[in-house]
């Protein structure tokens, strides 16, 4: 997501300055850029799998399998990345159907594969990993196919050279998607601390389920947000300043009357969703009164994301990397220490955090979002060049 985000910026701005001499070194760039991460992080954990499987809390029981599945399902990566990079690189071009398509017949594939290979052969936790990697390849083909097919249309011949302006600016570009991915996890990790002394099982438990519930407006959200940003780029690289404000405004609607739909069926029926996945009556009642403490504010959220992958689409990574870490990092995680050990108000305000943290992000993204102005920002942009460049 990383690399992806941050190319498919570069390339949506490039169209619209109609540079395609400068896009034919974004895409080799980005294409080396995975490559290098991916087999990276492959060696690495095939290297300290053992460590790495213990430390992120496998028993002794689940061991076996969990290596099993790490080895096999780490062969899959690099297909993953390089398939995932396509597509957005073929959003930029204005084939948004590539990522939906290739992702379901993924999905599709895998499903029809684990069947296969766990029931029918009995092949086990192996078998499921082998699927998935097999979907990988599948949704990567595609990719690939629909990526060459644009490539001839546009007479596109990439230049194979490195440039350290280009993939610095990818890497800097997209850090804040990555931010927003990583700082879940480590939210997660600092909150279950908590929930574990204060709350025990049950609190866990309920921050399991607020997660899954939740997770379909943060879908929502995201999806509207990261749509917007390669048309936001395209028409920014155009200087088409009008059309840029317009798209923030449709997107900062649509965002907006899309969540708090979602979020108002949520409130509603708030136990019967979460009844789709435990049956503890008092589990579930339990979770239903944090799950609406938690999520009282999130519609509010979808302009903060507006303004994150906005800076992201104008090639402001510095900003958009602040935001990105700004609601999770920079002011839940204090505001949850300072009630929980400062004040000593119990483990409900650590479901109450939630939402303060949700006003104050939505105050910060008001403000920037209002201060830089479209036909301010490029100022900024080319001192930030400057700096990646040198």
């Amino acid at each position: 997501m990383l690399v992806a985000i941050g190319t498919s910026t570069a390339v949506s701005r490039s169209l619209g300055e109609n540079d395609y001499s400068r896009i034919k070194r974004i895409i080799p760039n980005a294409i080396v850029v995975l490559l290098s991460m991916s087999i990276f992080f492959i060696f690495t954990i095939l290297i300290f799998r053992e460590d790495v499987l213990m430390k992120l809390g496998s028993s002794e029981t689940i061991f076996p399998y969990a290596k099993t599945y790490i080895s096999i399902i780490l062969f899959g990566v690099v297909f993953q990345g390089l398939g995932v990079l396509m597509s957005y690189i073929l959003t930029s071009f204005g084939e948004a159907k590539v990522i939906l398509v290739s992702t379901s017949i993924g999905a599709v594939f895998n499903i029809i594969i684990d069947y296969l290979l766990v029931i029918v052969f009995n092949f086990g936790i192996g078998g499921a990993a082998v699927a998935t990697v097999l979907s990988q390849i599948v949704a990567f083909i595609y990719a690939l196919i629909k990526f060459l097919q644009i490539k001839k249309q546009m007479n596109l011949k990439l230049n194979m050279e490195l440039d350290k302006s280009i993939y610095k600016g990818i890497i800097l570009t997209g850090f804040s998607t990555f931010i927003i991915e990583i700082s879940d996890a480590v939210v997660a990790v600092f909150l279950n601390k908590i929930l574990v002394e204060m709350g025990g099982d049950n609190a866990i438990v309920a921050l399991g389920l607020i997660t899954r519930v939740s997770m379909f407006l943060f879908i929502t959200i995201i999806g509207i947000s990261s749509a917007m940003q390669p048309i936001a780029a395209y028409n920014y690289g155009a200087r088409r300043y009008d059309r840029v404000k317009k798209i923030i405004k449709f997107s900062v609607k649509s965002v907006t009357i899309s969540s708090i739909i979602l979020w108002a069926l949520m409130m509603i029926f708030t136990k019967q969703i979460i009844g789709v996945f435990v049956n503890d009556a008092e589990i579930i009642n339990y979770t239903a009164k944090a799950f609406r403490i938690v999520v009282s504010m999130l519609p509010s959220i979808g302009i903060y994301y507006i303004a994150i992958y906005y800076y992201q689409a104008m090639g402001m990574a510095k900003l958009s990397l602040l935001l990105s870490i700004f609601r999770q990092i920079i002011i839940f995680i204090p505001v949850v220490y300072i009630m929980v050990y400062g004040f000593g108000f119990g483990v409900v305000w650590a479901w109450v955090s939630y939402p303060i943290s949700d006003i104050i992000s939505l105050g910060i993204s008001l403000i920037y979002i209002r201060y830089y102005q479209v036909e301010d920002i490029e100022e900024e942009v080319v001192k930030e060049r400057r700096v990646v460049t040198a």
